[in-house]
């Protein structure tokens, strides 16, 4: 018979660790595991170890050793994606393919000469070329900012020499 101080007869429920734990709970356990595995928090050793160990276990307090060392933050995260990579990377499409070649059509010379394919070839070379060399220079120099901080290096101080 319990005993008046006994906190399974007072009703406590899932947070008195010595009530028996059920298949159900046993689950949850389980998909905690799974996720810390996906996660990168466990490794498959563990997971298999841990899993024995739910398998095993009777109570509320059994269960719980189970999950209580298990680290909160993960561990192989990257860094957050960038949502505006898609549209950055469709700027750059427009800028190295799209837009130089509509700068070709409009620089293309005309007149009474016909137009020859070298003339049309070289031009469209030319104009690449130069968007190419410009888009280059202007990632490089974006680069170099990002990397100073956008600061200037220091200079040294008058009178010495390097």
């Amino acid at each position: 018979m319990a005993e008046p101080g006994d906190s399974a007869a007072a009703g406590q429920g899932r947070g008195d660790g010595r009530l028996r734990a059920s298949h159900a709970d046993r689950e949850q356990v389980i998909g905690t595991l799974k996720d810390a595995f996906v996660e990168g928090r466990l490794t498959a050793d563990e997971l298999d170890a841990r899993a024995d160990q739910v398998y095993a276990s009777r109570t509320y307090a059994e269960l719980a050793e189970v999950t209580a060392d298990i680290p909160t933050g993960l561990t192989g995260a990257g860094p957050p994606r960038d949502p505006w990579r898609a549209t950055k990377t469709a700027w750059v499409a427009v800028y190295a393919l799209i837009l130089p070649g509509l700068i070709t059509l409009a620089a293309l010379p005309g007149g009474p000469a016909p137009l020859t394919v070298a003339k049309v070839v070289t031009y469209t070379a030319v104009v690449y070329a130069v968007f190419w060399i410009i888009g280059g220079s202007v990632a490089v120099a974006s680069r170099v900012g990002k990397r100073s901080g956008g600061q200037s290096p220091p200079r040294s101080a008058p009178g010495i020499s390097q």
